[in-house]
């Protein structure tokens, strides 16, 4: 086993990640207790669930720590919660702007600009889209379509591994895992990119919400979790990372434990900026007498 061959800085390391893990834990208990008691009930799941992105990962991850064998299903199951989080947090955004039906008031005469990250940020020529229920629609499809397949994807990898035809970090196009995680790529871009869209467009409008640090904490996670977790992956693949028993070096290169201590000042974060008192925004009919009085004055 893993703790066996450990030294006593290294069993005194995955102490203190464990610790990490079980303090991350309960500050979420305390935060979700919070959430529950003094946010509406027509928000309080949505924030919850994103509030426990950060603690999930970070569970997944020590026991991926302790047991290296599980590390496929555990990487398997935060991917299944965080793509069910990409979706909350666009619908937190529109919970946040009063609703489908208030936000599409509130910019009636607006459009989406859809040339941003991660997508389309270099494609400048891309037209600007009306705001309308449309748009909105096929946004809210853009994440739920990854909350929806990649389970599915998850599920397919998991059947493929266990009749031995699926193997983890083998990115031989021979191999169905290339393809599957191209496909993976492909789903999570689009996903972002309807979140993007988005927040680009209400992060002044729900300014006096904190949306802004909310979001780069979402963004952190998306890193985090993905983009670094692949480079590290394929350094291990290619030997970069060398083994170092007990552990081998793709066990070494699975980043479980940079996870668990990220994971950690996230969650930590996360309770400071969710449980913030925040300003409600204001009522439509008075931003519509604000903006009648500006036509006025000349």
């Amino acid at each position: 086993s893993v703790s066996a061959g450990l030294d006593l800085p290294g069993r005194f390391l995955f102490a203190t990640l464990t610790l990490m893990t079980l303090i991350a834990i309960l500050v979420f208990i305390e935060e979700a207790v919070y959430i529950y008691k003094k946010i509406p009930s027509s928000k309080r799941s949505i924030i919850i669930w994103i509030n426990a992105a950060a603690p999930v990962i970070s569970t997944t991850s020590c026991i991926g720590m302790w047991i290296p064998r599980s590390i496929m299903f555990t990487n398997f199951t935060a991917g299944i919660f965080f793509a069910i989080v990409i979706h909350k947090f666009l619908m937190m955004m529109i919970k946040e702007c009063g609703g489908q039906k208030l936000l599409l008031r509130r910019f009636e005469n607006g459009r989406f600009t859809i040339s941003t990250g991660p997508c389309c940020c270099c494609c400048l020529c891309l037209p600007r889209v009306p705001i309308t229920r449309q748009t909105l629609f096929w946004l809210k499809v853009g994440t739920f379509q990854f909350a929806v397949f990649r389970p599915v994807l998850i599920f397919l990898s998991i059947v493929l591994w266990t009749n031995g035809n699926y193997v983890l970090y083998n990115l031989s196009p021979k191999e169905p895992a290339l393809w599957l995680n191209i496909f993976t790529g492909v789903l999570t871009l689009t996903a972002l990119w309807a979140v993007g869209i988005l927040f680009r467009k209400v992060r002044t409008l729900l300014a006096c919400k904190n949306i802004i640090p909310k979001f780069a904490l979402y963004q952190f996670i998306v890193i985090l979790n993905h983009l670094q977790t692949t480079i590290i992956n394929m350094l291990a693949t290619q030997r970069v990372i060398p083994c170092a028993p007990p552990l081998s070096s793709t066990v070494r290169g699975s980043s479980q434990q940079l996870l668990i201590m990220e994971m950690f000042l996230i969650t930590v974060i996360s309770r400071v900026v969710y449980r913030r008192k925040y300003h409600d925004l204001e009522p439509l009919e008075c931003t519509d007498e604000e903006a009648g009085d500006k036509k006025q004055t000349p």
